[in-house]
This record gives structure tokens, sequence and C-alpha cells, in this order.
């Protein structure tokens, strides 16, 4: 498998946006505010970041856990509130094959990508699993040729 910087190099040249751009929040910055860059960037979860600092990450779970159903206000409450602060990151040469693993055993779902205090972008179990089913392809179309030579 290849390393994640691959990844976030391919996503960005995909990208419809600004390449390299960080999706992030700050944590003054209100719930709702966050809730709408998430729709705007059809995007799950961001980082929450203070000036070039990680801080934490905001995700749909932390809505629907610590807003929806504990009948908080999202207008009044503060990303700082309810942002997940135990943050597992990964480094640019880490194989997807083990993001996938720790994901897994943290039952996340987003890895914020850093290389020593640098914040790089944030890789998705969806970018992941694009990644697996792209290699499935290659690998049964590189087959099926064989087949047919």
């Amino acid at each position: 498998m290849k390393p994640v910087s691959e990844l976030l190099r391919k996503r960005d040249a995909a990208a419809a946006g600004p390449s390299g751009a960080l999706w992030h929040v700050r944590p003054d910055d209100t719930v709702f505010d966050a809730l709408k860059l998430l729709a705007e960037y059809e995007v799950g979860a961001l980082m929450v970041m203070d000036g070039a600092r990680l801080l934490g990450v905001f995700s749909e779970r932390d809505y629907t856990r610590k807003i929806a159903l504990q009948g908080r206000n999202s207008r009044e409450t503060r990303v700082a509130e309810i942002m997940s602060s135990e943050v597992h990151t990964v480094g640019p040469r880490t194989g997807t094959r083990a993001c996938m693993a720790l994901m897994s055993e943290r039952r996340i779902r987003h890895l914020p990508v850093v290389d020593g205090d640098t914040v790089l972008g944030m890789i998705s179990m969806r970018d992941i699993m694009d990644d697996i089913i792209a290699d499935h392809e290659a690998t049964i179309a590189q087959l099926e040729s064989y087949i047919q030579s």
C-alpha cells in the first residue's frame, strides 16, 4: 500500500478547491459555523487549529453526541467545548494499511497527517477505501490483460 502523502496529493489534484488547503475551524468558532463548513466542503470532519497548531478534530459524530443528543444549542456552543482533543495523527510516509488499522483500533474515521509540527492535511476512511478500490481495479485490469494476451 502507498504512503498517505500520495493520497493527499491525489485528492488535492482532483479537488475543485484550492490545492493544499487545510480545511479547519478555530476553537472559538461556533458549532453551527463548523457545521456549515462540513456541509460546504462535503466532509465529515474538520481539524481544529489555532494558527498552525493542531488542537483537535471536530466531526459530525461530535455534533451528534455532544450537541443534538444533549439538547445543546449549536449557535451558542464553541467548537473547543465539544471537539475531540485526543488526536491520533500519522506521518506522511505512513502506509494506508497502517492508517486503516489505527482507525479501526481507535474507532475513528479521520486522521490528520503531520510532518513534525507541520499539518499537511487529513485523510478519511473514504480516502483509504477509494485507494483500495482503485488498487483492486488496477489489479483486475492487469490480470484480464494478461489472460487475454
